[in-house]
C-alpha cells in the first residue's frame, strides 16, 4: 500500500494506482472532469502509475495545466482529422498555447479559411467515437521506423535520441503522434472545439525552411463557454490596438522594420505623458533614474551569464575587432552603475530604474503588433540591498505595483515562479529566496500560484499577471530575486560592523514594456484613453464658417490652459465631425456656433456621456483639470 495526500487528506492505495482510479476513487464528477495530475511536483498523465507515497492533485479544466492537457488532447484530434480528409499530410508540431491550440501541417494540397468547417465536422465525428488514447515508448531506431515517411517527426526522433531514453507516442485510432502528453483518457474528454484561423508559419520558426500550414483552434468542455469565448473574440477585434493604433494616428510597423515600431506624433504624446507618470511615481518612491550604454562588450556579457543563456536572442556587431552584444536587459549595465562607487549600509535599499530601450531577436513568425516586438523600452528598475531588508523591498515594490495597475483600472494574479533546470547558484540559495518572495506577498494578504521551473537563471521572481476588460491576462509586472549577479560582478557595501558584505538585488519592472503595455491598455480601454493620457483632450467643433473665429480663440484659450485641443475648421456638417470625433475616440467635443457665441460659452459633449450641456469656458477648463489631476477613468 501508499499513502497519498489528497489536498491535506491521506488515503491509502494500492501501489501503482493510477489519477485516474483515485479521481474516481473520489467520485464520478471529478473523474469525468479530471485533464491531468500532479504527483508531488510533477504535471502527468491520468493513466501514470503512482508507486511511491505521494502528494496528488487532480487537474480539470480550470487549471492552467488541465487546460494545457485538454487543448493539447484537442490539437491531436485536429492533426487526425486533417490527415483523414488529406491523405499524404505530414505533420510537424501540434502544442497547447495560452489561448488554445494549433497544429503546423505539411499539406499535398492548399487550403483556405473556408476549408475549416469541414474540418471542424471531422473532428467532431472523432470526438463521437470516443477513441481511448493510449501512451507507448519505443526505442529510437524503432520510433524513427514508426515514423517512415514524416520528416519532421523524424527530425524530432534525431534531435532527443542522444541521450538514449526511449521515444514517447500517443495513438488514437487511425492517428499515432510522437508526444511527451500529457492527453486526456479518450477524444470524447473534448466537447465543444472551434477552429479559428489559418496562417503559415516556417517550421521551426525559421525563414530558410518551407512554410508550413499552422491551423489555430480552441476547446472548452461546454458549448457555452465556446460560445462566451467566441463573443469575446469578436469583442476583442474591435478593440485589437493595431487597428485602433492605425484610426488613431498612434503608431505604425513597416516592412521595412519588421518587430520596430514606428511611433506617430499622437502616439509620442501618449507615450510620453506614460513615461511622466512612471517618472512621478518612482519619483514619490525613492528611486533614481540612470541611463545604460545600448550596446555592452561580449566579456559583460559573458560576466553576467546573459551570453550562454541568452545569446540566441540578441543581435551583435562588432568594433575595432571587438564583440559587442546590442542589449536585451538594462541589468549588467546597471550593475557597472552601482560599482561604479562605493556604498555604506546607509545608502541602502538603493533603487535605480531605467528606461532602457533593448533589442531581442524574436522569429519573424511570433511578431505581433506591439504585444511581441524586437525593439522596445523596459521600466527596469535594479534594487540593491543588505539581506534583512528583502521582505520590506519587496512589498514596497508590490505597493508601487499596486498603485500603477489600478490607475488603469487592471486588477492582476500573481505566479511565483520557481528555479528552472538552466540556472546558476545552488538549490538552497534559490530556496531560500523563494520562501522570502512567498512570505513578502503572504503577509500582505495576497494569494499566488506556482509556475515551476519557469524563474529567470539567476533567480525566481513574482509575475503579475493583468486582467483586462474583456477577462485577458497579460504579464506585464515581474519582481525577481537575485543573489547571483551581485557575486558575479563582486558588488559590495560596508556594512555597520565596517566590514565588506554582497548585497542582494531585485531586478523589476511594472509596465513591462512601454509599448507593450500601451498595447494592453489600448485594448483594455478600447481606444478610450482617460483624459490624462489622451493624446487630443479635447476638439473644437464650428458649426459653419461664420464661427470659425470664435472657435480659434475659444482653442487658443484651452491650450493657454495646459489642455491638448484640435480645432475642426473643415467645411463638414456638425453631426459628421462630431461622429468623427466619437471614432477617435477624443474625450470631448466643444460646439462654437450662435447660441455659444452669444452666452461666450460652448456646448460640451463627452464621448460616453453624451450631451453635457452649455458651460462656460473656464468652467470647462476647471473641470478638465480635477479630471487630468485625479487620473479619473472616464
Amino acid at each position: 500500500m501508499i499513502t497519498i495526500d489528497l489536498k491535506g487528506q491521506p488515503k491509502e492505495f494500492e501501489r501503482g494506482v493510477t489519477p485516474a482510479e483515485v479521481a474516481k476513487s473520489i467520485g464520478m464528477g471529478l473523474y469525468k472532469s479530471a485533464c491531468a495530475a500532479r504527483v508531488d511536483d510533477v504535471v502527468c498523465d491520468l493513466r501514470t502509475p503512482i508507486t511511491e507515497d505521494c502528494r496528488l492533485e487532480i487537474l480539470t479544466f480550470d487549471d492552467k495545466d488541465g487546460k494545457k492537457a485538454y487543448w493539447h488532447t484537442t490539437s491531436h484530434i485536429l492533426a487526425q482529422a486533417v490527415g483523414r480528409l488529406y491523405p499524404g499530410t505530414k505533420f510537424a508540431i501540434g502544442p497547447a498555447i495560452d489561448n488554445g491550440f494549433y497544429y503546423d501541417f505539411d499539406l499535398p494540397a492548399s487550403i483556405s479559411p473556408d476549408d475549416l468547417p469541414r474540418i471542424e465536422d471531422e473532428i467532431k465525428k472523432i470526438i463521437k467515437e470516443n477513441t481511448e488514447l493510449t501512451r507507448f515508448e519505443l526505442e529510437p531506431a524503432a520510433a524513427l521506423e514508426r515514423m517512415s515517411g514524416q520528416e519532421y517527426k523524424q527530425e524530432l526522433i534525431e534531435e532527443h535520441s542522444g541521450n538514449g531514453e526511449n521515444i514517447s507516442f500517443y495513438e488514437q485510432g487511425d492517428f499515432c503522434d510522437l508526444c511527451a502528453g500529457p492527453h486526456l483518457m479518450s477524444t470524447g474528454g473534448v466537447k465543444a472545439v472551434k477552429l479559428t484561423s489559418i496562417t503559415g508559419a516556417y517550421w521551426r520558426g525559421d525563414s530558410t525552411k518551407k512554410m508550413l500550414t499552422r491551423i489555430y483552434g480552441i476547446s472548452f468542455p461546454k458549448a457555452s463557454q465556446l460560445e462566451e469565448h467566441l463573443q469575446m473574440l469578436e469583442e476583442a477585434k474591435k478593440r485589437d490596438h493595431r487597428r485602433i493604433g492605425r484610426e488613431q494616428g498612434l503608431f505604425m510597423l513597416r516592412d521595412e522594420g519588421p518587430g520596430f515600431p514606428f511611433f506617430l506624433p499622437k502616439g509620442m504624446v501618449l507615450k510620453n505623458q506614460l513615461i511622466e507618470y512612471w517618472r512621478e511615481v518612482h519619483k514619490k518612491y525613492g528611486y533614481m533614474e540612470i541611463s545604460t550604454p545600448i550596446m555592452l562588450n561580449r566579456q559583460l556579457w559573458e560576466r553576467s551569464g546573459h551570453w550562454e543563456h541568452y545569446k540566441d536572442n540578441m543581435y551583435t556587431t562588432v568594433i575595432d575587432e571587438t564583440n559587442f552584444g546590442i542589449k536585451p536587459m538594462n541589468c549588467p549595465g546597471g550593475m557597472l552603475v552601482y560599482a561604479n562607487e562605493p556604498h555604506s549600509y546607509r545608502e541602502l535599499p538603493m533603487r535605480m530604474g531605467e528606461l532602457g530601450l533593448v533589442h531581442r531577436h524574436e522569429l519573424s513568425g511570433t511578431l505581433h503588433g506591439l504585444f511581441r516586438v524586437r525593439c522596445f523600452t523596459q521600466d527596469d528598475a535594479h534594487i540593491f540591498m543588505t539581506p534583512d531588508q528583502m521582505l520590506d523591498v519587496i512589498q514596497e515594490t508590490v505597493r508601487l505595483f499596486d498603485e500603477v495597475y489600478s490607475t488603469f483600472g487592471l486588477n492582476y494574479t500573481i505566479e511565483l515562479s520557481t528555479m528552472p533546470e538552466d540556472h546558476i547558484g545552488t538549490v538552497e540559495e534559490w530556496e531560500k529566496n523563494q520562501d522570502i518572495l512567498k512570505q513578502a506577498i503572504t503577509a500582505m494578504g495576497k494569494d499566488f500560484v506556482i509556475n515551476e521551473g519557469d524563474g529567470a537563471f539567476y533567480g525566481p521572481k513574482l509575475d503579475f499577471h493583468l486582467a483586462d476588460s474583456l477577462g485577458r491576462t497579460w504579464q506585464c509586472g515581474t519582481i525577481q530575486l537575485d543573489s547571483q549577479l551581485p557575486e558575479r560582478f563582486q558588488l559590495e557595501y560596508t556594512g555597520e560592523d565596517g566590514q565588506k558584505h554582497r548585497p542582494v538585488m531585485i531586478h523589476r519592472v511594472v509596465l513591462g514594456s512601454i509599448e507593450r503595455f500601451i498595447g494592453v491598455i489600448t485594448e483594455h480601454l478600447a481606444g478610450r484613453f482617460p483624459l490624462w493620457l489622451s493624446p487630443v483632450q479635447a476638439v473644437v467643433l464650428p458649426i459653419s464658417e461664420k464661427h470659425h473665429g470664435y472657435a480659434r480663440a475659444l482653442t487658443s484659450k484651452l491650450e493657454e490652459a495646459g489642455l491638448r485641443v484640435e480645432c475642426d475648421l473643415r467645411s463638414e456638417k456638425i453631426g459628421y465631425k462630431i461622429r468623427e470625433a466619437q471614432v477617435q475616440q477624443t474625450p470631448y467635443m466643444l460646439v462654437a456656433g450662435d447660441k455659444e457665441i452669444e452666452s461666450a460659452g460652448i456646448s460640451v459633449r463627452h464621448r460616453r456621456e453624451g450631451d453635457l450641456g452649455l458651460m462656460d469656458a473656464q468652467a470647462f477648463i476647471d473641470m478638465a483639470r480635477k479630471e487630468i489631476e485625479t487620473r479619473e477613468l472616464k
